[in-house]
């Protein structure tokens, strides 16, 4: 066999050189790679859309006369301006301002809030079409799946963070007293700032509200899911509030003994015993009484005062709704027509 030619040598040469000046990632090395520019990727698709939020409220006596101002975060949904926050945030504003990750600013609107769920509707008037994130849908998620968090902690404009779904279905107390559902666990960090800023999935697609950390935690943090906010959304946009029933009660979770649970053939372990009675209230004319423990609404079991407060929702408001309850060596079905609860000041 003839010599190998020489310019195969000369290449063999310079494939070498270039490997050893960029060498191919491999391994852990690929993994990671993959990962940041899935990240990388995410973050281009929404980051445009996410908004630092400029807060300024009222002076009161009790500062004197100096003007209280705060910080978070929203981003658009919308093309023509509507952007979704913390009720936290902007509740009781005197004033908005709104920064784009572009730099321009805006003075912004309240469309509506409710603290209930901490969630808030701004808007924002603009000449041109802006820049909006794709909803996505929390109900398909899984633990473990990346979650990356998109906001202004401290004040920083378009910090990232990243981690995973940590837990799905959490329960969370909004300011209000109410009890927020389908809450999202991450370790994607959150600050003071971070609230209502995005979390995104890998395909850069909204799945939470960023809403509240456990303060002294690690790497304990929640969001709203975002098929809830989409509700809350469309009763601002026909509303401006969210409609909820209303009886004029206040009770406590309370275990039921087992032995009423057998002979009332109750399927809850536990209700809510009746505290009080607001005089004159739906509740009050439907005949319910102090120490009545509340076990099924329309046949549905209410195990807990959170369970009766999920259950009187706007579908309820106006018309006749069956309570059971046990009372004393009794168990009756009460009657009772929910009203429109009062909004939130």
């Amino acid at each position: 066999m003839g010599s190998r030619p020489s310019f195969i040598d000369d290449l063999a040469r310079d494939l070498a050189a270039a490997d050893n000046a960029n060498p191919r990632p491999h391994g852990d090395e690929a993994l990671l790679d993959a990962y940041s520019q899935t990240v990388i990727g995410a973050l281009e698709r929404v980051q445009h859309a996410v908004a630092h939020i400029a807060v300024e409220r009222r002076a009161s006596a009790a500062n004197q006369g100096a003007a209280r101002g705060g910080t978070g975060s929203g981003f658009l949904f919308t093309p023509d301006g509507y952007l979704l926050t913390n009720s936290h945030v902007v509740h009781g504003a005197s004033a908005l301002r709104v920064t784009l990750a572009d730099g321009s600013t805006y003075d912004a609107d309240l469309v509506g809030d409710d603290p209930s769920t901490d969630l808030a509707v701004l808007r924002i008037g603009a000449s041109e079409a802006l820049p909006h994130a794709q909803l996505g849908e929390s109900a398909k998620l899984r633990v473990g799946q990346i979650a990356i968090a998109v906001g202004s902690p401290l004040g920083l404009a378009q910090t990232v963070t990243t981690g995973v779904v940590s837990a799905l279905g959490r329960s969370l107390r909004s300011n209000s007293g109410r009890m927020i559902y389908d809450v999202i666990q991450t370790d994607a960090a959150l600050n003071p700032g971070n609230s209502g800023g995005p979390l995104v999935n890998s395909a850069g697609q909204v799945i939470g509200v960023n809403t509240a950390i456990i303060p002294g935690a690690q790497a304990i943090c929640f969001a709203t899911a975002i098929d809830s906010a989409k509700w809350v959304i469309t009763q601002l946009f026909a509303h401006g509030r969210v409609r909820r029933a209303h009886v004029g009660v206040a009770g406590t979770t309370v275990p039921i003994a087992r032995k009423v649970q057998r002979f009332f053939e109750l399927t809850a372990t536990s209700g809510v015993r009746v505290m009080e009675v607001v005089k004159g209230s739906p509740a009050a004319l439907g005949g319910l009484r102090v120490d009545d423990t509340i076990v099924a609404i329309d046949g549905m079991p209410v195990d807990g005062i959170d369970a009766l407060q999920r259950l009187l929702d706007a579908s309820r408001i106006g018309r006749a709704v069956q309570f059971t309850i046990v009372r004393l060596t009794q168990k009756l079905n009460l009657q009772i027509t929910p009203v429109e609860q009062a909004v939130l000041a």
